[in-house]
């Protein structure tokens, strides 16, 4: 069926979509995303009214972006422009940010950063719009955004909010920052990470002290580091300090 979209011009796609019957319509758009012909996204785009689709039919969209294994630029293009200044139930506005982070993070995968406009744009809204978020449910799914393009030049922003902001969002900081690889761990973050376990600044969720040891001992640990978080599990609930010790043995094998 995706073969058949590929091949397909807009009007037949569209025309598809449009008499398709109500159970399969959802399976028809999860088609169209996959097959990411231009003609089945210019198809997509005129079928989806942002402001007016059930919110079921919308996430299917969304998720279906979200999770294509090697997105194009169009679908990208598509996407930023269904969300752009438009009032959306929260829900499908959280998911469209959170599948946006996804987008540009596989675009750069594939070393499209800088060969396109698009990504470029995306970076920015995803920043713009955890500049503005007033509310910490916003800062929380922006940063669940940022965590999803995993691009080096994020890292001092996940890092402001991993040490300043309240709980949830320092949560959803650190935990974006874990999913960076070894040669993006610098000094500067695992200081960070050490003022964050060792409390240093103010108190944190254990959560958060657990997954800033985790990148501590993740990427090439210090000898001192590892001898600090082993006196620390001596102040600790025993299933912290089992967790850690096992974090340590591992690292040592």
């Amino acid at each position: 069926f995706i073969q058949m979209l590929r091949s397909a011009k807009k009007r037949d796609v569209l025309q598809l979509l449009r008499r398709a019957p109500k159970e399969m319509l959802p399976f028809v758009v999860e088609a169209a995303v996959a097959a990411q012909s231009v003609a089945s996204l210019a198809a997509l785009s005129d079928f989806l009214d942002f402001d007016k689709e059930p919110k079921s039919l919308l996430e299917k969209f969304l998720y279906a972006a979200a999770f294509s294994p090697q997105p194009s630029g169009e679908l990208l293009h598509l996407l930023l422009d269904k969300l752009d200044g438009k009032q959306l139930a929260p829900e499908v506005q959280e998911t469209g940010i959170v599948a946006m982070g996804s987008l540009v993070g596989k675009l750069c995968q594939q070393k499209l950063c800088g060969l396109q406009q698009v990504v470029k744009r995306g970076v920015e809204t995803i920043l713009r719009g955890l500049q503005d978020a007033e509310e910490e449910s916003e800062v929380v799914i922006y940063l669940l955004a940022l965590g999803n393009t995993a691009l080096p030049e994020t890292i001092p922003t996940l890092l402001d909010h991993a040490e300043e902001g309240p709980a949830a969002v320092t949560t959803a900081a650190i935990s974006a920052l874990q999913r960076f690889p070894t040669r993006h761990i610098s000094s500067k973050v695992k200081r960070v990470m050490r003022r964050i376990f060792h409390e240093k600044r103010k108190s944190y969720e254990k959560t958060c002290r657990l997954t800033a040891a985790e990148i501590l001992l993740d990427n090439e640990p210090s000898p001192m580091d590892v001898i600090n978080i082993l006196l620390a599990t001596t102040e600790m609930e025993t299933e912290v300090a089992t967790f850690l010790l096992l974090k340590v043995q591992n690292s040592l094998h």
